[in-house]
């Protein structure tokens, strides 16, 4: 059993900047972010390998977003850049599923999730 919290959401204005975390209670292997705003589905995000060598973006956030890792602290980053009022959503890790998975159904475990206000 993995246990993910996520932290770092806030209000933002357009054109900011926000980095999340996504801190596991132990070891994983790849993992993946996920946003989900008000009446709509989960959409991918980004997702990482277990060294972190391999990355894989959603056409929505791909230039702006980076995803990194550090393994020493079982912490996920989300680096967003250029946030646009249409990122706003809840951000959620998740974590169970081999590297690139892009459906959230294939997901073993989930964190909270962290609100990202962006507005214009």
């Amino acid at each position: 059993q993995v246990q993910l919290v996520e932290s770092g959401g806030g209000l933002v204005q357009a054109g900011g900047s926000l980095r999340l975390s996504c801190a596991a209670s132990g070891r994983t292997d790849a993992m993946g972010w996920f946003r989900q705003a008000p009446g709509k589905e989960r959409e991918f995000v980004a997702s990482i390998s277990w060294r972190g060598e391999s990355t894989y973006y959603g056409a929505a956030v791909k230039g702006r977003f980076t995803v990194s890792r550090d393994n020493a602290k079982n912490t996920v980053y989300l680096q967003m850049n250029s946030l646009k009022p249409e990122d706003t959503a809840v951000y959620y890790c998740a974590a169970g599923a081999s590297f690139p998975t892009v459906v959230p159904g294939r997901y073993a475990y989930w964190g909270q999730g962290t609100q990202v206000t962006v507005s214009s």
